[in-house]
C-alpha cells in the first residue's frame, strides 16, 4: 500500500494512474486541494544533482491519514518505507504505527534535517549518504545507533554502501557496488532503499538486503532519469546471480 497525499489535479490523477499500473494499493493516498508535490533535479559543473522540491500535497499528509490508512492494512509482517518530504509527525506517525504491530521502518532522510529522538527510536533501518549523517542532529553513525536506530546504511556512491549496525565485532561492513555503465545517478539512492526494504519483507538479513538495494541501485543508473531503467526484483537477482557467475 502506498500512504501520502496528491493533489486534485492532472498530476495526482497521472500519479495515482502510475501506480495503479504498477500494481499499487492506493486507497492510502489522500486527495487534497494543495497541488501534487514535484521535484526538479538539476546538475551542476561537477556533475553532482541539485534537487529542488516543491512539496506542495506532500505537506498536507497529515499524522491522522496515516494512521488511518495503515490501520486498514492488514498483514502479519511489513516493512513500511518512508522518506523526510513529508511531515515529521506523519513519519512518526508511521513509525509508531509500524512498532505497535511489530513491523519495521526503513527510513531514507531526505531531504536531510535534525530528526527528533523519538523518532530515531523507531527506525530499524536508515539509509542516509554520507552527507547527511552529519544533518541529522548526530555527529557520528555511532551517535544514531545510541539514539536507538536498529542499523544505519550509508550508501557512498560508486564506493558502494557500509552497514552499520552495532552487532558484529570489526565495525561496519563495506559492501561494494556492483560496476555498470553509469548513464544517470537521479533516483539511485531510491532504488537502492527500495531494494534493501524488499529483500527485508522477503525475510533476507541485513547485508543480503543490502546487497540486493546496491543491485537495484546498479540497474537504475543505467538508465536516464528517476525511472529511466526498468527495475523489479527478478531483474535485481538475475543482475546478482550473473555477478555470482562471473566471480
Amino acid at each position: 500500500m502506498f500512504v501520502g497525499a496528491v493533489g486534485r489535479d492532472s498530476r495526482g490523477t497521472e500519479a495515482l494512474d502510475d501506480l495503479a499500473r504498477a500494481g499499487v494499493d492506493t486507497t492510502g493516498v489522500d486527495r487534497v486541494e494543495q497541488p501534487t508535490g514535484t521535484a526538479h533535479v538539476l546538475r551542476d559543473a561537477a556533475g553532482e544533482n541539485l534537487i529542488v522540491v516543491v512539496p506542495g500535497a506532500n505537506h498536507a499528509l497529515s499524522a491522522d491519514h496515516v494512521r488511518h490508512a495503515l490501520e486498514h492494512l492488514h498483514v502479519e509482517d511489513a516493512v513500511v518505507v518512508s522518506n523526510l518530504e513529508v511531515p515529521d509527525d506523519a513519519v512518526l506517525a508511521a513509525a509508531t504505527a509500524a512498532a505497535g504491530r511489530g513491523w519495521r521502518l526503513v527510513l531514507n532522510p531526505g531531504p536531510a534535517r535534525v530528526l527528533p529522538p523519538e523518532l530515531l527510536a523507531l527506525v530499524a533501518v536508515l539509509t542516509p549518504n554520507a552527507e547527511e549523517v552529519l544533518l541529522l542532529g548526530a555527529d557520528s553513525v555511532a551517535d544514531l545507533l545510541a539514539a536507538g536506530t536498529g542499523a544505519v546504511v550509508v550508501t557512498r556512491g560508486a564506493d558502494g554502501v557500509d552497514v552499520h549496525d552495532g552487532e558484529r565485532a570489526g565495525g561496519p561492513r563495506r559492501l561494494p557496488a556492483l560496476p555498470v555503465d553509469v548513464v544517470d545517478t537521479v533516483g539511485a539512492g531510491d532504488a537502492f532503499t527500495a531494494g534493501l526494504a524488499v529483500a527485508l519483507a522477503s525475510g533476507a538479513r541485513l547485508d543480503d538486503a543490502a546487497l540486493f538495494g546496491t543491485a537495484a541501485a546498479a540497474i537504475a543508473v543505467t538508465g536516464s532519469g528517476a525511472r529511466g531503467a526498468p527495475l523489479d526484483p527478478a531483474a535485481v537477482r538475475a543482475l546478482l546471480a550473473d555477478r555470482a557467475a562471473g566471480a
